[in-house]
């Protein structure tokens, strides 16, 4: 896995995606965001990868798309950028394993709205997050999409309507952050979440996230249609059936099942 903007690893159950380019703050670039489009599909199909993180080098998680690269262009390099970018998103939602972000420094504008994206994160006390674009006279739209839906309408007007960037803990309190940790406890935290989470059934955690991004916009009665058939699915599967032997049984559980 060679790549020119960002580094891709996969080591003890966890596949580890690093934006790199720490000169630019980690600007999502256009070709980066073909790398970590194509990396997550790499990752993803790995069966030793029960969950992924995604960071970022040097000094900020990411500062948004690269503003040299966006100017003097013509309308079909942006409807490309933007719709790569959407890609990038959506994939995150889509592959089986959960995608925890590890965000420390600046999370801004696409940086913030890819931070929303991810299924889980955790951030340095440090960090700070923000939809910028009205700085530099672009309404943060594309951001918006999954940061409306982890924050609720309110919160996510006033960060797109006012361009401030809000501290790790209030983005904790808002509900964009699970876990909110001191710098130097960063690695050591966003590891734990991944492992506690590569401990279960990767079959499991993969048919129930794809059931959560499903449901979670339905109204409820849709909802519970489609989740009592994913539970009772689940409950047919090897590893449902190894799970609850196993608990009866007082033993650790042996999963068979893998990530599809």
């Amino acid at each position: 896995m060679s790549y020119q903007h960002i580094e891709v690893r996969v080591e003890n159950a966890i596949g580890r995606i690093t934006l790199s380019r720490p000169d630019r703050f980690n600007a999502l670039s256009l070709e980066l965001l073909h790398e970590v489009i194509d990396a997550l599909g790499v990752v993803s199909s790995d069966p030793a990868a029960k969950a992924i993180v995604i960071e970022g080098a040097g000094k900020a998680f990411s500062v948004g798309h690269d503003l040299n690269e966006m100017i003097d262009r013509d309308r079909s390099f942006f409807d490309e950028l933007f719709t790569t970018c959407t890609v990038m998103m959506e994939k995150i939602q889509a592959i089986p394993q959960p995608v925890i972000a590890k965000v420390h420094g600046m999370a801004a504008a696409a940086g913030c709205q890819l931070v929303a994206a991810c299924d889980l994160v955790v951030a340095s006390a440090d960090s700070r997050f923000g939809t910028t674009g009205l700085k530099v006279g672009l309404f943060c739209s594309t951001p918006m999409v999954p940061l409306s839906r982890a924050i609720g309408r309110k919160r996510a007007l006033e960060m797109l309507l006012t361009g401030d960037t809000i501290t790790a803990q209030k983005a904790a309190d808002w509900g964009l952050v699970n876990r909110v940790v001191a710098p130097d406890q960063l690695e050591a935290a966003t590891i734990e979440l991944a492992d506690q989470i590569a401990h279960y059934s990767p079959e499991v955690v993969g048919l129930g996230k794809a059931a959560f991004y499903r449901q979670v916009e339905m109204p409820q009665a849709a909802a519970y249609d489609l989740t009592k058939d994913v539970i009772a699915g689940n409950a047919t599967i090897a590893d449902g059936q190894e799970g609850m032997k196993a608990f009866l049984d007082k033993r650790q559980p042996v999963w068979t099942g893998s990530v599809d």
